[in-house]
């Protein structure tokens, strides 16, 4: 059978890419095409409005993403990523019927709860299929799927202006309500390896599972190093294209395909590069996936001031590419980070609780960035960011040593 192949760990990864690209592509669509749709919906004229749109599906996606965390911890991950995929290619679907802003509301609500499922499952099921040599090339493909979702979220625009808002939503919730079928017929499930063959897995009620995770003085600083980057990732997703299309003077169908192409295609290549080469560093030196981490938010340093305060093409399409570059090898190396201090039966826990708070940072600067735009600072708001990641850069270095490649936990 095809899952006892060799072959089937990077078979997974394929599987899970198209749906993380479904996940982003269908959050993301809805950041360009805010001018078809304020014909419809006025709410949508003004940009504080949209902005809230934008960070009530992050809301409700953080607070859910612990929750999704400790249920895939204890329950198949294959049908919770199967069944989050169908109800938010359903609510995509939903949205393009939406007559007023308070509908819209409510469908962003749903698909934070749908989506917060699946990355905790997704990348703790790569993470078991893969070992330390292969881990961050793997998570760093499937992120590309992340990245390649936001690139064609960025053509919502182009395809809202030639056929309508509402078909838009049609057409990509349709896709995924397909796919979510063929995924229940591809995916299985890892079954879980204990350390000796006469122990079986300790399952930990979920109190339990807080207290063993915020004892860990290294989960602090990775919940921390994890959060503030996310400020600007979540700033580039929800306002590059406005930035791009104040800042170059294009309309919005050029700057919402420009900005997230360009963001996507340098990211693709970063967490490429980070994963293969946190691999290699990893096996010579155990903190090399820290090293090869803190390489990529150094790039995104200058970056951020550069996009804040750059004004001609090479400046801002130049910064966004610097910018992506650095943090796809940053995100290639978050969860095989996380697994050289966190054991298999809390890795989706702890990383449903670092999604809550890179999406809280992320909710919050996108309604800042909201306000900052109808100000007049917005590009002074993407500049401050550089200074919060410097900090962050500064106490990953100085704090995490792990201890080994991929942490199991002793058995009693």
């Amino acid at each position: 059978m095809m899952k006892n192949s060799k072959f089937y760990p990077w078979i997974v990864v394929g599987l899970l890419w198209v749906v993380a690209l479904l996940n982003y592509l269908d959050r993301q669509m809805l950041s360009t095409m805010r001018e078809s749709m304020q014909i419809d919906i006025i709410e949508l004229q003004k940009a504080e409005a949209f902005g809230v749109l934008m960070a009530i599906f992050l809301y409700i996606y953080g607070f859910m993403s612990p929750v999704a965390g400790v249920i895939a911890d204890r329950v198949n991950r294959k049908w919770l990523i199967v069944i989050s995929l169908f109800v938010w290619s359903a609510v995509t679907y939903g949205m393009g019927m939406a007559n007023n802003y308070n509908q819209l509301l409510v469908l962003r609500a749903i698909m934070g709860v749908s989506e917060a499922l699946y990355i905790p499952a997704g990348l703790a099921l790569i993470a078991d299929y893969h070992t330390g040599r292969t881990r961050s090339l793997a998570i760093g493909i499937h992120m590309t799927g992340l990245y390649m979702g936001q690139a064609l979220g960025g053509f919502g625009a182009t395809v809202a202006a030639s056929y309508g808002w509402h078909s838009a939503f049609h057409w990509f919730g349709i896709v995924g309500i397909i796919y979510a079928v063929i995924l229940s017929l591809l995916l299985h499930e890892k079954k879980s390896e204990t350390v000796s063959s006469t122990t079986a897995p300790i399952k930990l009620s979920f109190l339990k599972s807080l207290s063993t995770l915020f004892s860990m003085t290294a989960f602090w600083v990775i919940l921390f190093y994890f959060a503030a980057p996310s400020l600007p990732g979540w700033a580039t997703k929800n306002w590059l294209p406005t930035l791009f299309a104040d800042n170059l003077g294009i309309p919005m169908a050029q700057a919402g395909p420009l900005s997230t192409i360009t963001i996507a295609a340098s990211s693709f290549v970063g967490v490429i590069v980070g994963g293969i080469w946190s691999d290699r560093w990893v096996q010579k030196n155990v903190r090399g996936r820290v090293f090869t981490s803190a390489i990529g938010l150094g790039l995104t340093i200058p970056s951020l001031v550069l996009l804040g305060m750059g004004d001609t093409f090479i400046a801002i399409v130049g910064a966004a590419v610097l910018f992506g570059l650095g943090f796809g090898i940053f995100d290639a190396n978050n969860m095989p980070i996380l697994c050289q201090f966190v054991p298999p039966r809390l890795r989706a826990t702890a990383y449903g609780f670092m999604n809550m708070m890179g999406v809280f940072a992320g909710a919050a600067i996108t309604q800042v960035l909201g306000k900052f735009k109808d100000e007049g600072h917005f590009g002074g708001g993407f500049a401050m960011l550089a200074a919060i990641v410097a900090a962050a850069l500064l106490l990953q270095v100085l704090t995490l040593r792990p201890k080994t490649v991929d942490y199991i936990e002793e058995t009693t």
